[in-house]
């Protein structure tokens, strides 16, 4: 029952951003709707390496016998997560018109790199079947920050501007680390903590959604 679920709402995720994604960059007339139409693809094409290896191995040959493929699908989405992140700062700088070149786009650039170079360390043991705990929290180290000062410059622009349109996306982004990093301490001791997996895709597709329905009221 578990793998027809996983597997449906897998397919469900990536047709919905993805699809979402190619829209905003057909109809966008602003450059800040361009970018987050490209984030979009990017996520449902990253997490796309890691789901449909999963989807075949959970209907076929078992997750046990696809390590390899899977932990190299870890990877790339942990990359284009990341890239995620980078451009959904940059809808930040277009839509309330800042400054690019700044400390604060140093700082989010240092950040993405860092986890980053963090993620392709042979340590990390991506395609081990016992990927090294050690190496996932300290990867995971710069990108919470990262998404920290996301939600930060979000909250206080939008409370500041009064942006009504983006008013949950720091929610949003708020749930989906609030589900991921239980995920990383945990879900390798108790698997069933593995399951905050899904109200965080459900949180990155509501982030995809908010960008979408504003795009729309302009």
């Amino acid at each position: 029952m578990q793998k027809y679920f996983e597997t449906i709402f897998d397919i469900f995720y990536l047709i919905t951003v993805i699809s979402i994604g190619i829209i905003m960059i057909k109809k966008s007339k602003e450059k800040q709707y361009t970018i987050f139409g490209i984030l979009a693809v990017i996520l449902g094409s990253g997490d796309a390496f890691h789901l449909v290896p999963r989807a075949y191995a959970l209907n076929t040959v078992g997750l046990e016998n696809l390590i390899g493929p899977l932990g190299i699908g870890k990877l790339v989405t942990s990359i284009t997560m990341t890239i995620f992140y980078v451009l959904l700062y940059y809808v930040w700088v277009y839509r309330y018109k800042k400054t690019k070149n700044s400390k604060l786009t140093k700082t989010v650039f240092f950040l993405a790199m860092a986890r980053i170079i963090l993620c392709v360390f042979p340590q990390n043991g991506w395609t081990s079947s016992e990927p090294s705990l050690l190496w996932g929290i300290l990867r995971n180290i710069p990108f919470l920050i990262l998404g920290i000062l996301i939600i930060v410059i979000y909250y206080k622009e939008i409370k500041t501007s009064k942006d009504k349109a983006f008013s949950f996306l720091p929610l949003s982004i708020i749930i989906s680390f609030a589900c991921y990093i239980p995920v990383v301490l945990f879900a390798h001791k108790y698997p069933l903590v593995g399951m905050l997996m899904i109200p965080k895709t459900c949180a990155y597709v509501w982030t995809v959604v908010i960008g979408y329905k504003a795009m729309g009221t302009k």
